[in-house]
């Protein structure tokens, strides 16, 4: 029973580091994903067609 006693706050902790370091990786994720997506729409509207059409030469 004393094996649970000392074990038991390393394990709360670890788990604790886990659930920090899973959302803070689960926001980097969202937070890149939000950039691309940003970064292609941005790209989309600066490559579109020029607005007085072909220039002839």
């Amino acid at each position: 029973m004393e094996y649970i006693a000392v074990l038991a706050p390393s394990i709360v902790v670890g788990l604790i580091f886990w659930f920090a370091m899973k959302s803070i990786f689960n926001a980097d994720k969202s937070e890149r994903q939000a950039e691309a997506r940003a970064q292609a729409e941005a790209n989309s509207k600066n490559s579109g067609p020029s607005p007085e059409g072909p220039v002839a030469k």
